[in-house]
């Protein structure tokens, strides 16, 4: 290949995949759901077992902290979305002390209230409810409990959408202009001014100079434009985030007013529902979380008033499993090569230490029964350089493979992705079916800040597991934030499909129509980085040898490995 096109290394599951998998709706219904739309939003409640057990702590989005009422029936917890909303989809996720029986509602105005769902079976756990209905306050009456206890939630988490109309809350800070304290320049954050936090873009950062801003405190504030009424914060940081900040607003940029304030900032995605009327907003950092500065991926200002500039809408959601729109069934004669309409070769040494030379379609040929194989094998390519390889002691690549990509042919923004694969598998081999953001072309915007989605992965030295990581600039490389699946077999014993589904809130990845891991937009952004995967993406398909995560090959490795593709299907 041209040596440009880098990919993540080894993908290991991480501590908060926990965490996703009570979050997450599965199943159909949960692919066609909005956004979260309660998360931070003011929420009241009948009681309160305690102080320690707030109804606040049901709309955290922290799954450590929860509400929990008086040890009584009736009760109630309410949710204020703050303007009308198409609600679709409700998660409530109980402590033990759940609700057998009651009823959600939804209201225009607090008053008046329509049913979305009532049971008298109550099963506790994560429920997931689809459900259709449209208002701004959204209600759980609670009339009988399963325990002894009260009733106790760890998360009731509302999805949909905010309906259009002058009265709703607006995003009032994107693409306005900022000021800071100081901003880093340098090798390793180039132009990370204070534009970059309101530019909507995740994998752009403003960040305090290295010079002289890694000091307390520490401030950026953006111009509105005009007075608004501001009704909430969104703060995305880079692990160099503030303990201790506040929120402020101004008329002139000069005298603030205090809005907000806290000394037990987490970091990650922090969601504030605040109140106040300014112009200027600003977060004044005093206390840094580590030895570095301040650094955050997006300052967003939400209210009413201001100036604001609408930003580009994202593309719709797919429904799923959606119309075939792209696709590859490898019906061509024995001994053609890929289709040059549909996909790219990529020539040259690989990357992460990898051993092969990648051919111009020299390994990579349909079989005439429906097949594209990609071929791994040993083959000196005079006049290349590769890493040593241990078995030959030579820095001159001595295997060929295959590696193939749709840009330039065929890019796309959500849907489900799904191969039939028969991986190849041996000591020091690493298949994979995947996809890079468009933008490392289309921008020359460096990995991992373009996304990867990694639908597969397998190494030769784990025979019976695959992998699906998502790698972007928070989380990357070793640090990749996906799941291995045990298959209980060899991977290359049959054909198996490998799959994701995804759309602006979710990915859910499966083999065989087992959907062994989901990734929640919010659960990532609240707990790993930003979520970087809203523009268009491009596949990959490709046969490794060596490299930093399965290793080189040794005395038993068993070459030539074919990687085997009966097809490649995207639907929207």
């Amino acid at each position: 290949m041209s040596g440009k096109l880098q990919r993540g290394r080894l993908p290991f599951v991480v501590a908060a995949l926990a965490v996703a998998a009570l979050f997450v709706p599965a199943g159909p219904q949960a692919a066609a759901a909005g956004p979260l739309i309660s998360q931070g939003r003011p929420v009241t409640a009948s009681s309160s077992e305690n102080a320690a057990f707030a109804a606040t702590s049901a709309v955290d989005g922290d799954l450590g902290t929860r509400w929990s009422s008086a040890f009584g029936d009736p009760q109630w917890i309410q949710i204020d979305l703050g303007s009308s909303a198409r609600v679709d989809q409700v998660t409530l996720n109980w402590e033990a002390a759940h609700a057998r029986a009651f009823t959600l509602r939804i209201s225009p105005d607090g008053t008046t209230w329509n049913t979305l769902h009532s049971t008298t079976t109550g099963t506790g756990g994560t429920q997931t409810l689809p459900v259709t209905g449209t208002g701004r306050y959204v209600r759980l009456d609670l009339t009988q409990r399963a325990t002894q206890w009260g009733y106790s939630l760890w998360e009731f988490q509302v999805f949909g959408t905010r309906d259009g109309g002058s009265g709703g809350e607006t995003l009032l800070s994107y693409g306005k202009s900022g000021s800071a304290s100081t901003f880093q320049d340098d090798a390793n954050c180039g132009g990370c001014t204070p534009a970059k936090a309101f530019d909507r873009d995740p994998a752009t950062r403003w960040a305090t100079s290295a010079t002289n801003g890694w000091v307390d405190p520490g401030w950026i504030s953006v111009d509105l434009g005009a007075t608004a009424q501001i009704s909430k914060v969104v703060l995305q940081w880079d692990p160099a985030f503030a303990t201790a900040y506040r929120i402020e607003v101004s008329d002139n940029g000069s005298t603030w007013r205090e809005i907000y304030s806290t000394t037990t900032g987490r970091g990650f995605k922090e969601t504030l529902t605040v109140s106040g009327t300014g112009r200027y907003v600003r977060m004044y950092g005093t206390a840094r979380s580590n030895g570095y500065g301040y650094s955050l991926w997006e300052f967003q200002v939400y209210g009413t008033g201001g100036a604001p500039t609408t930003p580009p809408p994202l593309p719709p959601n797919p429904t799923f499993p959606g119309r075939l729109v792209w696709s590859d069934e490898f019906n061509a004669p024995a001994g053609t090569p890929p289709d040059g309409s549909k996909w790219q070769a990529e020539t040259g040494p690989g990357v992460n230490n990898e051993l092969q030379y990648y051919t111009n379609n020299n390994n990579a040929r349909h079989d005439g029964n429906g097949n594209l194989v990609l071929q791994a094998r040993r083959e000196v390519t005079p006049g290349s350089a590769c890493p040593v390889d241990p078995v030959s002691g030579s820095t001159t690549c001595q295997y060929t493979s295959a590696r193939l990509n749709t840009y330039g042919k065929f890019t796309f923004t959500y849907g489900r992705v799904e191969a039939r694969i028969k991986v190849s598998s041996t000591q020091g081999l690493w298949p994979a079916f995947w996809m890079l953001g468009a933008d490392f072309f289309d921008q020359r915007r460096p990995w991992p800040y373009t996304g990867e989605i990694d639908i597969m992965e397998h190494v030769g030295k784990e025979p019976n597991r695959v992998y699906s990581t998502l790698h972007a600039p928070a989380y990357f490389g070793a640090g990749g934030y996906g799941s291995p699946l045990e298959l209980g077999q060899p991977a290359s014993a049959a054909f198996r499909t490998f799959a994701v589904e995804w759309d602006s809130s979710h990915m859910t990845f499966s083999v065989d129509g087992n959907r062994f891991f989901t990734v929640d937009r919010n659960v990532l952004e609240t707990t790993r980085g930003p979520w970087v995967y809203d523009h268009p993406f491009f596949i990959i398909i490709n046969n490794a040898v060596g490299g930093d995560w399965p290793g080189p090959p040794g005395a038993g490795t068993q070459l030539p490995q074919d990687m085997v593709l009966d097809y490649v299907r995207v639907y929207q």
